[in-house]
């Protein structure tokens, strides 16, 4: 149980005042609810841990689907000064650019609903899923360094997508300042089969309708109707990230010993941003950034070429066209207001999303008028949303919201609690077809395990943070 002293500052708003080494006060985004479940374990002892960094601006900050991670709590977001600030893999997360990929059909609920049992098998076909699984590309050394410095362009150019899809992805799909000559052999030997697969655990392929429209401008604008269908991935950089962050943790110890950084958690390891080790990391994390961005493009386009085969539609008919696209494990260098001037800072986002408020630089010309767009994956019970960033998240969070439902139970709590169930067929019983690569991953991803993500989206909506645009119903998942 927690026992850190936070006092509530507004109703969807709690400060931890700074005290001891904080150099910063601590922020959490939730509500009375929340509070009561994020208390259960040490996440706001991380919060303010990561206040006491060197550099840090502001607060540190977390969102109301907070919960105990490596380092950072997952759902935590720090912006650090560039000359006298840090960079931290704790901060990042082991999967860099863990995102996730909205795309919009032309296909109605009705015309799907019978075809779920053809759809659903198709796709996990197409797409590699699992631990360790292996991609159908195989690449050589110099396509490999290629995925890392172009992302999803690379993939483009390959033939998977349209050039169109690029504007619609954060950062266009590809972030500079990727050097493939930091990477280890071992980083590259697991990225190597990797690329264009789903990977385990709460990573998923999802086919969603929306049952609900709560801002007709915005759904409109992004072209999005009652009970048109949707397709939600969610998956990042693979073994290749999980490598990188590890590289790099070893690395940052010593950093940390080296420029005499005073941490509170071991976990917390870092180096100061323009020093060799910490440009180095940036290399190597922006390298697997762009591992991701490529991931998923390639992953659409098989999601794609499954429902042309499995339905026998031609791609005229169904029309799968890029919403947007996310990252959420990622350290970015962004341009904010801190006091009275703008200046670049480096926004970690660890289990937390952009949310970029109405004429912000860095989104669509066509969603400059309404926001973002903020995709919020739910549970594969439940529901997911869509959201749009308000310009209250630039001003309070670095232009930050949440990122889903968060964890309630661990991997373990949930295998018990699933103990003598039928997962699949609880799903089924209530419409939803549903593939894993293991009864495992089926047990440890149930809609119990997770807060109901309503509480969550509720909490970023009536923070200001940013507002709800649509909900969105599962109808057929792949778990990896």
């Amino acid at each position: 149980m927690s026992e850190i002293q936070i006092k509530k500052i507004s109703q969807f708003l709690w400060e931890i005042p700074k005290q001891g080494k904080m150099n910063v006060p601590g922020r959490v985004y939730t509500s009375e609810q929340l509070m009561q479940e994020i208390q259960k374990d040490q996440s706001l002892q991380q919060v303010v841990n990561v206040a006491q960094l060197p550099g840090i601006i502001n607060y540190s900050m977390a969102m109301p689907d907070i919960h105990w991670g490596y380092g950072f709590p997952i759902g935590g977001v720090a912006a650090f000064d560039l000359n006298d600030g840090i960079i931290s893999p704790g901060g990042v997360g082991y999967d860099i650019n863990c995102g996730v990929r909205m795309m919009k059909s032309t296909l109605t609920r009705q015309d799907l609903q019978s075809q779920m049992e053809k759809l659903i098998p198709a796709i996990f076909a197409k797409v590699p899923s699992g631990v360790g699984s292996k991609g159908f590309l195989r690449l050589s050394s110099k396509d490999e360094k290629q995925v890392l410095k172009q992302g999803a362009r690379w993939a483009v150019n390959q033939g998977f997508g349209d050039e169109d899809d690029l504007q619609y992805i954060e950062e266009n799909g590809s972030v500079e300042y990727a050097n493939p000559e930091v990477i280890s052999e071992q980083a590259y030997k697991r990225g190597r089969p990797q690329l264009g697969t789903l990977g385990s655990g709460n990573h998923f392929v999802e086919i969603d309708y929306i049952d609900q429209i709560y801002d007709e401008e915005a759904a409109e604008i992004i072209g999005l109707e009652k009970n048109q269908v949707v397709v939600i991935i969610h998956t990042g950089s693979r073994g290749f990230g999980y490598q990188v962050c590890d590289d790099y943790i070893r690395k940052m110890m010593k950093a940390a010993e080296k420029y005499h950084i005073d941490l509170p958690d071991r976990q917390l390891c870092c180096a100061p941003f323009h020093s060799h080790e910490g440009q180095e990391y940036y290399e190597a994390m922006n390298c697997a950034i762009n591992y991701a961005f490529a991931n998923r493009q390639i992953i659409s386009h098989w999601v794609k070429e499954a429902f042309y085969e499995s339905l026998k539609l031609s791609p005229n008919q169904v029309q799968l066209s890029m919403v947007y696209e996310l990252a959420h494990n990622i350290a970015k260098v962004e341009t904010h207001k801190i006091g009275d001037k703008l200046r670049p800072v480096l926004v970690h986002r660890k289990g937390a999303t952009r949310s970029y408020g109405p004429g912000a630089e860095g989104m669509p010309e066509k969603y400059k008028k309404i926001g973002q767009p903020v995709i919020i994956p739910g549970d594969m019970g439940r529901y997911s949303y869509l959201l749009a960033g308000n310009a209250k998240a630039m001003i309070e969070t670095f232009g930050s919201s949440c990122h889903g439902a968060g964890r309630k139970m661990s991997r373990r709590q949930a295998t018990k609690a699933a103990k003598g169930r039928a997962i699949k067929r609880e799903l089924a019983d209530i419409g939803i077809t549903a593939l894993a690569a293991s009864r495992a991953t089926m047990v440890e991803e149930i809609p119990d395990a997770y807060k109901d993500v309503a509480d969550v989206v509720s909490v970023v909506q009536q923070a200001g943070i940013a507002r709800k645009v649509v909900r969105l119903r599962p109808m057929g998942v792949i778990k990896g």
